[in-house]
């Protein structure tokens, strides 16, 4: 997984490289709250949302109304759990299950406006590489032996809007995960997030 890792952050930073010799290009840091939960095939788990953050890096390069946007950052992802079934009734548990990611979105949208004030939609797949998981579901979680086994990385999909005011960006996203973050099939996971973020323009 470090080598994949790795050479997406290679990919991404040759992208921003060249990418940075265009006229209409755009570069900055961004950080901002996700609401998030990990949605069970056949309703297998009860769960509520919990909240995170992400923090990182994105480019925004384009013209005429259309632009590519990839985006680098850290975040936090996860579920609060209160039962989880195992041998057709639900075991009672209270706790969360909490991932440290890598996130690259790579986004296309369309903008209305001006270099000043304009208003932003897009949308895109997003690779998450998991880089460290914490669960506080005790006992009963470690009862369910086929439930706690997670991929290192998930494929998901981003859309959303955002407005511009002058160095400032605002967006508010939705992303629903395409691939299953556990490897049992069984407890099918997907995630689901609402993501708000405030971006500053660098360059």
């Amino acid at each position: 997984m470090k080598k994949t890792i790795l050479f997406t952050c290679l990919l991404a930073l040759s992208g921003l490289s060249t990418m940075a010799q265009s006229s209409k290009f755009t570069f900055g840091i961004k950080g901002g709250v996700n609401y998030s939960n990990l949605k069970t095939k056949d309703d297998l788990t009860n769960e509520n949302s919990i909240l995170g953050y992400q923090a990182g890096i994105f480019a925004r390069v384009g013209g005429a109304g259309l632009y590519f946007q990839p985006e680098l950052y850290l975040g936090t992802k996860g579920n609060e759990y209160t039962g989880i079934q195992t041998n057709g009734s639900i075991t009672d548990v209270k706790g969360e299950i909490k991932f440290t990611t890598l996130d690259v979105p790579l986004l296309v949208g369309t903008s209305i406006g001006t270099s000043k004030l304009n208003l932003r939609f897009m949308g895109g797949p997003i690779i998450s590489f998991i880089l460290d998981e914490d669960n506080s579901l005790g006992a009963a979680y470690n009862q369910v032996s086929d439930f706690g086994n997670y991929k290192n990385q998930t494929l998901g999909l981003q859309a959303g809007a955002g407005i511009d005011l002058g160095n400032l960006t605002f967006d508010a996203r939705y992303e629903a995960g395409l691939s299953n973050i556990s490897k049992s099939e069984k407890y099918n996971q997907q995630q689901r997030l609402f993501h708000l973020s405030l971006g500053l323009k660098i360059l």
